[in-house]
């Protein structure tokens, strides 16, 4: 149940990181909103290994929206120096 939790969040939060950050984006909302994902998944266990959450704990919102935010500007980072 904590994946669901996680994927829930991650879409709400890849939602807000790309209204915290506007700019044309190559993949468009779907694509930040899977990196928005990948962030929750980053800022949970991210959070673990920080000792801030406990296992099987899932990222709160905030922490999802940094993590969204973190992997949108990476990712804006990577695809400029193509």
């Amino acid at each position: 149940m904590e994946i669901i939790g996680t994927l829930v969040i991650g879409l709400i939060a890849g939602f807000v990181a790309k209204l915290l950050l506007p700019g044309k984006d190559p993949g468009g909302c779907i694509i930040t909103m899977l990196l928005g994902v990948a962030g929750a998944f980053v800022a949970t266990y991210l959070g673990i290994f920080l000792g801030i959450y406990k296992p099987g704990d899932t990222a709160g919102f905030i922490g999802a929206v940094i993590g969204s935010v973190i992997i949108l500007l990476i990712y804006r980072i990577f695809l400029k120096k193509k």
